[in-house]
């Protein structure tokens, strides 16, 4: 019986119908909840202004990110080749977001960090926007690699942090974190003032920024969560530090 469910599991097209049942639910969870959208108005007046922009939010706080991009502009999510992450890159394709494949956990200077860096920057460079959880694709959580500090300094992009939190949910006991909304429900979602990143920044410049974009998102995910009167998720006591 296990091997046989298995079987169905790993079936290109079960995988498929559950993708784009998840993405039926996130659409729900948007459609049917009340939301107060606040610090927008930056991200909108960039987008109008034709500017490079690259989102950040949380991995945990990922759920209801495919839908806060209302605009034509096309945007693009960096997801990792994980199992996990071909998942997310097939429940938003349905949201007409694309998939850049690669993490920001890596160094710039290894294989993979390169490999996503150089598509980050062609995207950017095309006019399109880039999305980004800086603490994926495995941690540790609410804490920023520098991939995306790296980006920003050489696209000249700037970063907008986003997150939010929503009064009836559940958070799982995953590594992330990850909150799961229900229907019918009020949520909060925050946006913080961009963070750019100058061409000729060194690398007591690179943390600095870094540590700006940590606070950035984890104050406000802290707020959100107290708008909705939930627990606060805590970050990983282990703080993120640059591959060997």
């Amino acid at each position: 019986m296990k091997k046989a469910l298995k079987s169905i599991l790993k079936s290109d097209g079960v995988r498929r119908f559950a993708c784009w049942l998840g993405s039926l639910y996130i659409r729900l969870v948007w459609l049917t909840s009340r939301w107060d959208v606040q610090g927008r108005a930056t991200l909108d007046e960039r987008a109008d202004a034709g500017l490079p922009t690259i989102l950040c939010f949380w991995h945990g706080r990922l759920l209801v990110m495919p839908c806060c991009w209302q605009r034509p502009e096309h945007i693009q999510m960096l997801i990792s080749e994980h199992r996990d992450g071909a998942l997310i890159a097939n429940i938003i394709k349905h949201f007409g977001i694309g998939w850049i494949k690669g993490s920001t956990s890596k160094s710039g200077t290894q294989k993979g960090g390169a490999q996503a860096l150089r598509a980050i920057l062609k995207a950017l460079k095309s006019g399109e926007y880039v999305g980004v959880t800086p603490d994926g694709p495995r941690g540790p959580r609410m804490r920023v690699s520098e991939g995306v500090i790296l980006a920003a300094k050489m696209s000249g992009a700037a970063i907008i942090p986003v997150t939010y939190g929503i009064r009836s949910g559940k958070v799982m006991g995953t590594w992330d974190r990850f909150l799961i909304g229900w229907p019918f429900s009020k949520g909060v979602i925050l946006y913080g003032a961009p963070i750019e990143v100058p061409k000729k920044a060194d690398a007591e410049a690179l943390e600095a920024a870094r540590l700006q974009l940590e606070a950035s998102l984890n104050d406000r995910t802290a707020e959100c969560d107290r708008l909705t009167g939930r627990d606060p998720v805590a970050p990983d006591d282990q703080a993120w530090e640059r591959p060997a």
